[in-house]
């Protein structure tokens, strides 16, 4: 081989390596570790984790083909969240989708490297997962389900479509961020709508209906069911006890209302998922969670259950009908 020729193979070779090492990085199989809140069974649980790998699909993502994702089902339950955290961060994952803001915090405690994209999430500034919305500063960031400021709309609405409350009680989870933030934006508004509040904690089935059962002894009574995994997890016993009762309810979340609940305001939770995916995706290329900005809600959903209201004795103002995103008949 003439000296010319050997250089200039020797040079083509070594301009072709940070092809074939980019090549080698995309073409193993990457990992993606998921952490959902709900239980395995949970209808709307499927429906987010369905979301999330189509659009992973779209984006050129396939489970057993370029990436395995291996995912646990927390059910709502602190030691589960704690243990499944832990599991997914020693599997050495790439990135790692928490759906649902109690298993950021979990996540957190495990790792503060692998990379971790939420949804489902209120204030992550207030909970300390990010530095600020804008430039999240760490490894994670994610996608908001709501401003605290728009949990004083829950009390706006159960006035509006039960003007003869009186009292609410409100159940929140103590042991979040949002817990505690959702409560106090409903305080502010609640003087001037004269309706006097009552904190249900909850922390179990059976303290939530002891609870619930006491309170509707008195009359003029309505239930307020803020944002969380637990009363997500519960939400069955929850109806139950507002029918049992004939407390007039709203809840954060439209799957209440498809079950029988009577009126939800709410951020569509499966949209977030499907967006989640495009984070994925860009860290899988190589991009940092600490520069991607946290993002807000696009859509908010207004749910009716006429069903329900009926069987409560309340004519639904045609008002709140118009402004309905889905009506329930």
């Amino acid at each position: 081989m003439r000296r010319r020729d050997f250089i200039k193979g020797f040079v083509g070779s070594v301009a072709a390596w940070p092809t074939v090492t980019r090549a080698q990085q995309r073409d193993r199989l990457r990992r993606i570790g998921v952490l959902m809140a709900l239980a395995a069974d949970d209808p709307t649980g499927q429906a987010r984790f369905v979301a999330f790998v189509q659009a992973l699909q779209e984006l050129g993502w396939t489970d057993g083909r370029n990436v395995r994702i291996d995912t646990r089902w927390a059910a709502g339950d602190a030691e589960r969240f704690r243990r499944y955290a832990a599991e997914l961060v020693a599997l050495t994952p790439d990135v790692i989708l928490a759906s649902g803001g109690t298993g950021v915090g979990a996540l957190l405690q495990a790792s503060r490297t692998v990379p971790i994209v939420f949804t489902q999430t209120q204030d992550p500034v207030g909970a300390g997962y990010v530095d600020s919305l804008a430039l999240p500063g760490g490894n994670t960031t994610g996608f908001t389900n709501a401003e605290y400021g728009a949990s004083g709309k829950y009390l706006e609405l159960l006035k509006e479509i039960a003007p003869r409350v009186a009292r609410a009680a409100v159940l929140r989870d103590p042991t979040v961020p949002q817990g505690i933030g959702q409560f106090g934006a409903i305080q502010a508004v609640a003087p001037s709508l004269g309706v006097e509040l009552r904190p249900i904690d909850v922390h179990d089935a059976s303290e939530m209906e002891r609870a619930v059962t006491a309170f509707a002894r008195s009359a003029n009574g309505g239930l307020i069911v803020t944002g969380s995994s637990l009363t997500a997890l519960h939400r069955d016993l929850i109806i139950t006890l507002a029918a049992r009762h004939k407390l007039p309810a709203v809840y954060w979340e439209r799957f209440f209302v498809i079950n029988g609940g009577l009126i939800s305001y709410g951020a569509d939770s499966i949209d977030p998922h499907r967006r989640a995916a495009g984070y994925v995706d860009r860290i899988l290329k190589g991009e940092k969670p600490a520069d991607l900005p946290v993002q807000a809600p696009v859509k908010y959903e207004l749910a009716i259950n006429l069903k329900t209201a009926k069987a409560l004795g309340l004519s639904v103002p045609q008002s709140l009908l118009a402004r309905a995103d889905e009506v329930i008949e």
